[in-house]
């Protein structure tokens, strides 16, 4: 299994797993990585693992995907263009019946970048887990106060 951007929490760096029985029949230069990591990047891989080794850290990080999900639904389930907001954690997606395109512009705009899936009409939000809830009442306000930027777009 290869790993990568999250070891050093967005750095670039590279790591591959195997299995014993794998690893038994290669050996050093056998295998490679464009990222395989500097000291810079290896101790900031550290940092990260040790982040995660906190007691709580992860339990934490689901709370807070669970608050942002709350806060995103109170601020804008009321709009008609909002169809459902959904995720696991702190990946969520905010699903509209409209092209997502003008929310993630006016967002944008406001200091808050957002992406869109595939089918661009869902926004898609991926925070980092050290994430405060003060950053993601801010976020829901911007992403409030960005949706009449919907009303004007008809296509779907």
């Amino acid at each position: 299994m290869t790993l990568a951007k999250p070891l050093a929490g967005g750095l670039p760096i590279g790591a591959v797993l195997v299995t014993e029985q794998v690893a038994s029949a290669i050996s050093f230069g056998d295998h490679g990585s464009t990222f395989s990591g500097s000291p810079l990047v290896c101790n900031a891989a550290l940092a990260v693992l040790e982040k995660f080794l906190e007691p709580n850290f992860l339990a934490s990080a689901a709370k807070k995907g669970q608050h942002l999900k709350q806060i995103l639904t109170q601020k804008l389930g009321h709009n008609p263009h909002v169809k459902e907001v959904r995720g696991l954690g702190l990946i969520v997606g905010i699903e509209l019946d409209v092209q997502a395109s003008p929310l993630v512009d006016a967002c944008r705009e406001a200091g808050f970048l957002v992406l869109t899936t595939g089918k661009g009409n869902v926004v898609r939000l991926v925070p980092p887990l050290i994430i405060t809830e003060e950053e993601l009442e801010l976020a829901a306000e911007v992403l409030s106060g960005s949706l009449p930027t919907l009303d004007g777009s008809n296509s779907k």
